[in-house]
């Protein structure tokens, strides 16, 4: 296991804002699920939008649970809104088959997802094929833009491509599927 301040700086943010919001759902200072405050100075809507917990079972794809873990860390740390994490129940089976990478989304955050063996051996980085997969899972649509920095571009952009994280229109857009504004995610 990595440690999370070590992944980044970004990251690391997103990892302490949600330490400091757990220890003021266990002082009663905040109610549990209640995503972070926002910055000082900003406007405080009057309900907080609650994180979304989204569990996944990666027992039958092994072999690419570590590129699973890092999508997940990056879906977390660039929509707030949801936490993705590996437990039970699962609302996303993952397994693992000799074909092409695919996922059956079947309502926000659920579904099955197929990391294929064939994508891996053309060269493709297993944590942006884990991360776009969940994209669908999160209810982002192929787009086919070529581009590395587009995550949804999928196998479009060159097998070579490393970038896994979605781009800011792709985490806004999945902000507001999770129930979250679209906006810049909130700073503790």
């Amino acid at each position: 296991m990595t440690d999370d301040l070590a992944a980044g700086p970004e990251l690391g943010a997103h990892m302490l804002r949600r330490t400091a919001i757990r220890a003021l759902v266990a002082a009663g200072v905040v109610g549990a699920g209640l995503a972070a405050p926002h910055a000082a100075g900003a406007a405080t809507p009057a309900a907080t939008a609650a994180v979304r917990v989204v569990t996944y079972d990666a027992s039958r794809a092994s072999q690419y649970r570590e590129g699973l873990a890092e999508a997940a860390r990056i879906w977390n740390a660039k929509v707030p809104e949801i936490e993705v994490r590996e437990g039970s129940p699962a609302a996303i089976t993952i397994v693992a088959e000799n074909g092409w990478p695919s996922a059956s989304p079947s309502g926000f955050g659920r579904g099955r997802i197929v990391m294929g063996k064939e994508a891996v051996d053309l060269g493709h980085h297993v944590p942006r094929i884990a991360a776009h997969e969940m994209g669908h899972i999160f209810g982002l649509p192929d787009d086919r833009t070529g581009r590395c920095t587009d995550l949804m571009s999928g196998s479009s952009a060159p097998a070579t491509c490393r970038n896994a994280e979605p781009n800011p229109q792709e985490a806004a857009k999945v902000r507001r599927n999770a129930g979250g504004s679209g906006g810049p995610a909130p700073r503790l």
